[in-house]
């Protein structure tokens, strides 16, 4: 297809034929969900009388790139990056695990620092990796319902509506499966719903990059992709 010629297809006639970008974007995707859980997600931040956990600034550019996936290539390469996104995820908890568990060298200092920073512990890994799941599908699956029902029209409105969407299910799932029982019920509501209004709101913001992404992709890709024969089963990693 030539560049500047945008032709609606469906999903399924796409097949599993190459395309210029994706495998860039998976990539983002992939390394973005990681680098936020990794760097962002041991450190504390108060900014202007908020505390937040440092990973809330990088960890919303995930859905981002989740939105600009799912709007131009649909929902199945979506739900294929978020298998990977689960599958690195699932591999960086072992490998923190064991790297930590390790016996430090004689003389090394820095054991306890290693384990603040990287010593997570089961219950937050397994809450983060469920969450993660079911708020990526979930937004996915709102976003190409919604493009389906929209006729393509008002991307503004399927980016932030499956964000609201997404990012509830990942903040409902995650905060009391890591600390129900071990911060109070309203420490819980309260960083549940502040964290969540935070990761929308910078989702709305990082609107107009969400175009310029899209549009730009689709016209270099050739193609604007609609969902309307797709299985959306999320139980699958295949096109």
């Amino acid at each position: 297809m030539s560049d500047g010629a945008v032709h609606k297809v469906d999903a399924g006639a796409l097949g599993a034929r190459p395309l210029r970008y994706y495998d860039f974007f998976m990539a983002a995707f992939v390394a973005i969900l990681l680098l936020s859980n990794l760097i962002g997600a041991a450190k504390l931040s108060t900014l202007g009388g908020f505390t937040f956990g440092a990973g809330i600034l990088f960890f919303p550019l995930g859905y981002v790139i989740g939105d600009v996936l799912t709007e131009v290539y649909g929902y199945a390469r979506a739900r294929r990056c978020v298998w990977a996104g689960f599958g690195a995820m699932l591999f960086m908890a072992l490998m923190s695990w064991v790297v930590v568990a390790l016996p430090p060298a004689d003389g090394w200092p820095d054991q306890k620092a290693y384990e603040a920073v990287f010593g997570s512990t089961w219950r937050i890994v397994f809450a983060s990796l469920i969450a993660f799941w079911a708020g990526e599908l979930a937004n996915s699956f709102v976003l190409a319902r919604m493009k389906i029902l929209t006729q393509g029209r008002h991307l503004w409105m399927r980016t932030i509506g499956s964000t609201v969407i997404g990012q509830g299910a990942d903040s409902l799932l995650f905060y009391p499966l890591a600390f129900w029982g071990d911060w109070s019920n309203a420490q819980v509501l309260t960083v549940m719903v502040t964290n969540w209004a935070m990761k929308v709101g910078w989702e709305a913001l990082l609107t107009p990059v969400t175009y310029l992404a899209v549009n730009g992709l689709k016209r270099r890709e050739g193609l604007d992709v609609y969902d309307s024969g797709t299985d959306f089963t999320p139980f699958r990693t295949r096109l």
